[in-house]
Parts: C-alpha cells; structure tokens; sequence
C-alpha cells in the first residue's frame, strides 16, 4: 500500500508538473506556431503581441492581433483583443461549440478590384468545393454563440469606381449560430465614418430559406456614399444628403420581389447639381410614410408622401441640356455603366431594386391617403438663343387626397406663380383604372408677353414692349379620345424697334399684327384640339377666320383705333420713360415728350415729378457683357485696340451675332475651364464682372445727365427728384423711369385719360 501510494502520489504531482508547466508554456507556444505557420495555412502574415490560451477552461484571448493583406505588409484586420470561449466538455461528444467570440476594437478593410476582394483568397482556401469523388465526411455539429463586436471601424476602398467609405462605432450582438437551428438574430448599431448619423437595427436571418426580417431606425445618416456612386456616372457634379428612417422589412435574399416593407423614410437636405454652389435638384425634405408595399402580395398602400421645397433647375445650351452634360448624352455614362456587369454601383443597384418593388404598381391594390408638394420651385434657362430666356415656377404647390383603386376618380390640385410674373391653375380629375380617362381644367394669367422676347428677336427681330398672355382650357378625354376647347387671349401687343442683329430672321410683324389682332387691340383665339391622345388635331378655323375679318373689318374702324392708340400711347409715355438696351439717347418722340414736360414744370411751380428707376438689371448687364466680349474679338481679329474702335465698328460689332462660329471659337481659346457651357460664362471669362458692372453703372449715369439736360436748359432740374430705384424684371421687358406728379397734372395726361 505505501508502495502503491507513493507511486499515485508522485504520478498526481508529474501530472499537475505537467499541467502546470502546459499552462505556462502553451500560451507563448501558441503565439510562436501562429507567427510561424500563419503563412502556410492561410497565406497571410499574422502577428500579436501577447496570446493567452487556457486549456482547462478554454479560453483563449490574442492582444493586438494583426493579419496583413495578402503578400503585404499593409493591415486587413486588426483587433485589440480577441476573446474565445470553447466549450471544452462537449468535445468529447463531438460538438465543436464556441460559447463566446469577442471581437474589441476590430479594425477591418474590404477592398474590391472589378469582381475581386481583398478575402478572396481566403474564400478559395477554406470554402472551395471538395472534390466530389472524396467520401463525404460525417457531419460536423459546429457552434458559434455569444458573437459581439465592439467598438469596430471598417474601410471599405473600391478601387475601379472609386469609392472610399468607412463607418465607425461599430457594435454587434448575435445570440449566434447553432448547428441545429436555422435561425441567427442581430442586434448592431454603427455611425457613419464621413459626416454625422447613426443606424441601429436588428435582423434575423434563416440561413436554410433565406428569409430576414430586419428592423431599423436611422437618424441623420451623411448619404456621401451616394455621392461618390455618381462620379462614377457623371461627368461631374456635387451631392449631398441625409437620411432618417424607422423600417421594417420582410423578404427573402434570394427573391427580390417577395418583401413587405413598412415604416417611414425621410431624406432631408437633398442637393445636386454642378458644385456645392449651383443646384440642379434639391429639395429640402422628401418623406414617405408607409403602410405596406408588398410586390408578391400586388399591395402598394402609403399613408403619405410630401415633398417640401423642391428645387429644379433645366438649362438648354447650343448643344446639350445641363442633364446631359452630366450623366453624357442621352445618358451614356448611366447605360455604360450598367452594361458593365463586372462593376457594382450602388445607384444602379437601388434603381433596379425600385423598379423591382414598384413593377407591379398599376396593376395592384394601391394607394395613398395625401401626396403633397409644398412651395416648390422650377427654373428654366434657355442658352441656346441670342440672348438667355428665362422662366419658371414658383410657390408651386401640389395636392391629391385618397389616390385609391377602389375609388371612380382621384382629384389632383396644382397652383403655381410664374417667374417672373403671371399665374398657373391646373385641376385633373382621372380614373385611377385608366389613365386615359381624364378632365382637365387649366389657365395660365396675367403673362407678359416681353418675356418671349428672346424667341421673338431670334425669329422675327421684333421685341414687344407691352400685352399680356392668358390661356386657359378644358380637357375631356375617355378611352384615349380627345374633347378640348383652349382659349388663347394677347392683351394689347405692342411691338417695339426693331433689332438688327445677324442672328436674328426677319418676319412682316407689323403686317402680322394688323392680321392677328382684333378690336381693342387684342388677339382672341379658340384652338379646340380633338383625336387621339398620341395623334392630336389642331383646329385652327377660328385663327383663319378672324384674319379673315380683320382684313375686312379693320380699314373701316382704323381711325378710331389710331385715335384710341395715340391716347394711350399719350398715358403711357406720361407716366414713363422707356430705355433702350446700352442706350443713353431718346428718340424723337420722347424728346417732345420731355420738352414738353419741362415746359409744364416752368409753367407750375408748385409741381414736382418724382423719377423712380425700374433697372432690368440681369437683361441689361448681358447686353453690355456681349457688346464687349464681341469688341474683344473684334479688335483681336483686326489688330486694333479698344480705343480705336469708331462707330463704323460699333455697328458692326453690334450687328454680330453671338452665335458666330469664329467668335465662338475665339471664347474657346480663351477658355481653360470645362464647365462653362454658355456663352454668356464664357464671355465673363475673359470680361471682369467688375468692368460690366462700371460700364451699367456708367450708362445709367448717361441716362440721367440726359434725362435731367432737359430741366437744367429751363432751371426747373430742382423740382425733379430721384429715388435709388430697384432691381427687378420690368413687365414691359425694359429699363424705365417709373414718373410721379406731386401736384397739377398735365392738361395733355388729363386730355388723354
């Protein structure tokens, strides 16, 4: 027994010596095989400072683990301590459970190159196909739980787009997976790496169907990432947004189309357009409201959708439009990128996702309980004519209420001011079964008709001076088939000199005119329009008839009508004064006028005139900036200077068109910067803002020594006062002195009224 007790007594003690001396060993041991195998196994160099391994318990922990890219020295992971939990019992039965997996402070990075990533020749090593001729193995029973990530930061480079992103803040809690159950719940929440936000969510996923539910709220997400996807399809531009959102979805990865989504989507401060300063689409909330939208289920039900201070600007130059210009014509960059199946762009992705889910929207269930746009704005700028046009929308306000299936007919609202004056109304109420069952209702007032006058200049060389436009309609349609009647209406057109312009065609306006115009000096059309929708007939009997009659008609009545011009002509030059463009001098008429009125201020001394200026600020500036972007060119072409330029040359000058192909090429020459498409930039290039705004601020000091030389020859210049005057865009399409009695009027103003 001593015998046998000693022989127990020194095997125990060998034991615990062993065990003791493994547990000292074993956690350098571990460190000095990983350091030493860790390129044959995976490829990859690994490095840590410390490892720690337990194997009574289990436990193994690695301090600052690093694994390298493949064949370099840069980093592809890196954690501050990595912590796991094997649970050592079960081995025994065979069941590889790993209790806890830590992951602290993990750096990581994703590196794509067309289809390859920076891992994936770990996927080939460790995940590629056996051979199918090997005997299947028994089934392993692996278990991965307790899986947690704290505070993680990844960089994700792609290197074709390119894209470089990162979020940061990263925590991720899963129960894990189980080798008997298809189900791994997620709980993660991160921030954005490049500006503010955050998402916090969770997700279950079946790893055996596929399906997920996924829950997520997010709150003032930076939405750069969408910024760089469109470099890569766009020639240039500047984007930024951000995104708020509290979702849900049910879906499967394998089929797109089969999700139930539900929530509320919020993208705020949205901008697009040529840089940070310029927008070509921005809005300042779009939020979306939904109940359900299932593409499977044929069920598309929004509780709302609004869209609060939309912007959008369209701009049409000598060759393309601002569209084109950024995504390349007819949108090449988009259609060469989505032929490149080798290439990801989130963009396109989201776009084939959208038209996955909405394919089957007309023919579900849907509806929307209200869709709203609320003070929006809409630009257009055309380049492409002699001088810039301009107009748009603004306060634009848009309402439906009930947009449903299950109902006869959906009712839409739309409300607008025109820039830079007049009104827009517009009622549509259609058949929500058939979009080609429609009324409509519309009217657009109170239009001054000086603001077509760069398409009038350009085909017929006479501007207007003077009328107002109203159209309004009413639309019937069914089955396709169209019922209109549409009311044209010109208030008292006037036209003005005549421009000559190389630019410009030539039409017989003021014969148009005696052709067009009816009764007190108005046109009055009705067009009704019938046919098809895709083939509509214009009705113009009405145009020929009144043609027909005013020929007829007009020569009996024209002195009353000259009688009746000539008085408000009388009113109108009483109570203002028209400039020319880049002029300085009056004609004949206004001369009389102003003589005339300075005889009046000696005659009562107790009258006064109060001169209120009206500049067409932006209208005249570009007069003056092409007048001298062509003088440049003028003289650089013919070896003069600036000085020597006689009035010879100034006709001249005057008289070419800014379309000219030498002196478009001339502004190219001269034009370093890829993103000046109009040929109004083109000419601020190589002349300053400042020497244009001296030469306004010049000729409107002209214009008053003129104005005022009429009162000083009589000493009545101190009863003539002027004001600041403003800025604005005048409804008869020039600058003006806006004229105020303080006193008697004028016998001939009386007369005339």
């Amino acid at each position: 027994m001593r015998r046998i007790k000693k022989t127990v007594f020194v095997s125990l003690v060998s034991i615990i010596i062993v065990l003791i001396a493994l547990s000292i060993l074993l956690s350098p041991l571990t460190k000095y095989l990983i350091e030493k195998w860790d390129k044959k196994y995976t490829g990859r160099e690994i490095t840590l400072d410390k490892a720690y391994v337990n194997p009574f318990t289990g436990l193994l922990s690695f301090d600052n683990l690093q694994i390298n890219e493949l064949e370099s020295h840069a980093s592809f992971l890196s954690v501050k301590r990595l912590t796991i939990n094997v649970s050592m019992f079960k081995l025994f039965s065979k069941n590889y459970e790993i209790s806890e997996l830590i992951l602290d402070h993990p750096v990581g990075w994703v590196i794509q190159n067309k289809n390859i990533f920076n891992f994936s020749d770990l996927i080939v090593k460790f995940f590629s196909k056996k051979n199918h001729s090997t005997p299947k193995k028994k089934e392993i029973h692996l278990s991965i739980l307790n899986i947690k990530i704290k505070n993680g930061t990844f960089y994700y480079k792609d290197i074709v787009t390119p894209i470089n992103y990162f979020i940061k803040k990263v925590d991720l809690e899963s129960e894990g997976y189980r080798w008997n159950s298809d189900t791994i719940p997620i709980k993660f929440s991160l921030h954005s790496g490049i500006g503010s936000g955050e998402i916090n969510g969770d997700l279950t996923v079946n790893s055996k169907n596929k399906n997920y539910r996924l829950s997520v709220i997010v709150k003032q997400y930076n939405m750069n990432i969408i910024g760089q996807y469109l470099k890569d399809l766009s020639n240039y531009g500047s984007f930024r947004a951000t995104l708020d959102a509290n979702f849900h979805s049910n879906g499967n990865f394998a089929q797109r189309e089969k999700v139930t989504n539900s929530g509320l989507l919020q993208i705020s401060d949205f901008h697009f357009g040529k840089n940070e300063k310029e927008d070509y689409l921005s809005f300042e909330k779009l939020a979306i409201a939904i109940h359900e939208i299932s593409p499977s289920k044929f069920v598309y039900y929004y509780d709302s959708l609004s869209l609060t201070q939309p912007y959008f600007k369209y701009e049409k130059y000598d060759h393309l439009d601002n569209v084109q210009t950024i995504f390349g014509r007819k949108g090449a960059n988009v259609k060469i990128a989505n032929s490149n199946k080798a290439k990801f762009n989130l963009v396109i992705e989201l776009a084939k996702y959208l038209k996955t889910i909405s394919k089957n929207l007309l023919r579900s269930d849907y509806r929307a309980d209200r869709i709203a746009i609320y003070d929006g704005q809409i630009k257009y700028n055309d380049y492409s004519l002699s001088e810039k046009f301009s107009a748009g929308l603004s306060s634009f306000y848009f309402e439906a209420d009930s947009v449903s299936k299950i109902h006869d007919r959906v009712h839409l609202r739309l409300t607008s001011a025109v820039k830079p004056f007049g009104n827009l109304a517009l009622k549509i109420s259609i058949n929500p079964k058939d979009s080609s069952d429609f009324d409509l209702s519309y009217y657009f007032k109170k239009l001054p008709i000086s603001m077509f006058n760069p398409f009038l200049i350009k085909y017929t060389s006479f501007p207007l001076d003077r009328g107002s436009i109203e159209v309004k309609g009413l639309w019937n349609v069914r089955n396709g088939q169209i019922n209109s009647r549409n009311h044209i209406l010109v208030i008292d057109p006037r036209l003005a000199e005549k421009i000559n312009n190389k630019d410009a065609r030539w039409l017989p306006m003021h014969f148009a005119m005696f052709l067009a115009r009816e009764k007190g000096n108005v046109i009055d059309y009705e067009i009704p329009i019938k046919g098809d929708l895709k083939n509509p007939k214009f009705k113009l009997k009405d145009v020929l008839t009144d043609a027909l009659k005013n020929i007829l008609v007009k020569p009996v009545t024209s002195s009353y009508r000259i009688e009746v011009k000539n008085a408000e002509t009388e009113i109108e030059k009483s109570l203002s004064l028209k400039w020319e463009m880049r002029s300085s001098t009056v004609n004949s008429k206004q001369k009389r006028f102003l003589e005339k009125l300075a005889e009046f201020l000696s005659e009562n001394p107790s009258t006064t005139i109060v001169l209120n200026p009206q500049w067409y600020d932006l209208k005249e500036k570009e007069y003056i900036l092409f007048y001298e972007a062509k003088k440049s060119y003028f003289c650089a072409s013919n070896g003069k200077s600036i000085r020597s330029v006689d009035y010879g040359d100034s006709v001249e000058i005057e008289k070419m068109s800014i379309k000219d192909s030498a002196f478009i090429r001339y502004l190219n020459k001269n034009n370093r910067d890829p993103l000046l498409f109009t040929v109004q930039e083109k000419c601020y290039n190589i002349i300053s803002r400042d020497v244009i705004h001296a030469k306004f601020k010049a000729l409107k000091k002209e214009r008053f020594n003129m104005f005022m030389s009429f009162f000083k020859e009589n000493g009545t210049s101190n009863r003539v006062e002027f004001k600041a005057g403003v800025n604005l865009t005048p409804y008869n399409g020039f600058s003006f002195y806006k004229i105020e009695y303080q006193g008697d009027y004028p016998d001939y103003l009386l007369k005339a009224y």
